[in-house]
């Protein structure tokens, strides 16, 4: 029987877990995952918290997601979430979901996630962190769940001991839907530079709501943030609320080069694949070996390696298909592909022959670490 109570005093008694330093935790790696504690955050959103495996620490930027794996009503389900969690707290990891009507994984992860469910996942994943853009001033703005990877990045810092220059604005449904309201109230304590904001498109249940009701609008974002052109700027959200905070910035002078966006609705189901255009070319065939299981088949050139693998029966994470959210990154080890990504994959990783699978196709024979 699951006794999260003395699982937890074992391992705080033991001088080893404060000495040993966190692992690296592969995209491409799948873990057992252990629910530690299920958290309440709205009326319909809950964060999931989780020891990895044997409960040693993982290493991760903020920012990033990684892809959970279920079986629902007999069919194998995989999704990407944000880590709400910031590495700075590495022995547990979190992701909060919220319930969307009809979603398969939501409302499965709702109804039967508790203390001690276990859960296959894949290892960290994604280019939307920190890293990508340092800042001494940053702009946060987030709608519905896409607070997440915001709340990893506001987490890291504060645990970190920094006092950095951050405006969080985001946007809800209703006051109620407000996801971490006590939480970011309780960290603009802590680090007096932290600023948050929030508007709603309607006040709901709270008739004592005295902040704005409707959308974020350039003026009210000048008003909160004189100074935003001049800040880096990190978006999360659905696609929409994105579309519409770009073409905010745009007509507000912002310099695109300092914006940067979730490049994938966490919340979508898979995505079909791109189809190549059809060419002599693409008839080649090509074969393809995996160096660790040792294992090789054959494709056409005119199909994706994360396609081809599937019909051998090669199992790869992967959840949008579309060269944009990152979880099938595979080293190829010998060989050549056509890599046409979407933001997915940076650059440094490319320059260590990692490739993503759902978008690329090769041009020769492949060895894929896999």
């Amino acid at each position: 029987m699951f006794d999260p109570t003395h699982d937890a005093i074992d391992r705080l008694s033991d001088a080893h877990t404060w000495e040993s330093g966190a692992t690296y935790w592969a995209s491409g790696e799948q873990k057992t995952l252990t629910c530690c504690r299920v958290v309440d955050e709205t009326h319909d959103v809950k964060s999931f918290e989780f020891r990895v495996g044997d409960g040693t620490p993982i290493r991760f930027e903020p920012g990033q997601f990684m892809t959970v794996s279920a079986s629902v009503q007999g069919q194998s389900v995989e999704r990407c979430y944000t880590i709400s969690s910031p590495p700075t707290r590495p022995y547990l990891v979190s992701i909060t979901v919220k319930r969307v009507p009809g979603g398969v994984m939501s409302n499965w992860l709702h109804e039967n996630m508790k203390p001690g469910t276990q859960l296959r996942a894949y290892g960290p994943s994604g280019s939307f962190t920190p890293t990508a853009a340092p800042a001494t001033r940053s702009l946060y703005l987030s709608a519905g769940s896409g607070v997440t990877p915001l709340m990893s990045m506001t987490r890291a810092s504060i645990d970190l001991g920094l006092d950095r220059d951050i405006v969080f604005v985001h946007s809800a449904r209703t006051p109620a839907d407000i996801v971490f309201r006590k939480e970011l109230k309780r960290l603009t304590e802590l680090s007096p530079r932290l600023k948050t904001f929030f508007v709603c498109e309607g006040v709901g249940d709270e008739d004592g709501w005295s902040g704005p009701v409707g959308r974020l609008s350039l003026e009210l974002l000048s008003e909160w943030v004189p100074d935003y052109i001049e800040r880096e700027v990190f978006t999360c959200g659905p696609a929409g609320y994105m579309n519409a905070v770009r073409t905010l910035l745009h007509e507000g002078g912002h310099n695109p080069a300092r914006y940067h966006q979730e490049s994938f609705d966490i919340s979508a189901g898979v995505a079909p694949e791109p189809i190549a255009p059809a060419s002599d070319a693409a008839q080649e065939t090509f074969t393809i070996k995996l160096s660790r299981s040792s294992k090789t088949f054959t494709m056409n050139a005119a199909e994706t390696v994360l396609s081809a693998a599937r019909k051998a029966g090669v199992a790869i994470p992967s959840s949008c298909s579309q060269g944009m959210c990152g979880t099938c990154k595979t080293k190829v080890l010998e060989g050549t592909v056509d890599m046409n990504h979407n933001g997915g994959i940076r650059e440094r990783e490319i320059q260590k022959g990692f490739r993503l699978l759902c978008c690329s196709r090769p041009t020769s024979d492949l060895v894929l670490e896999l």
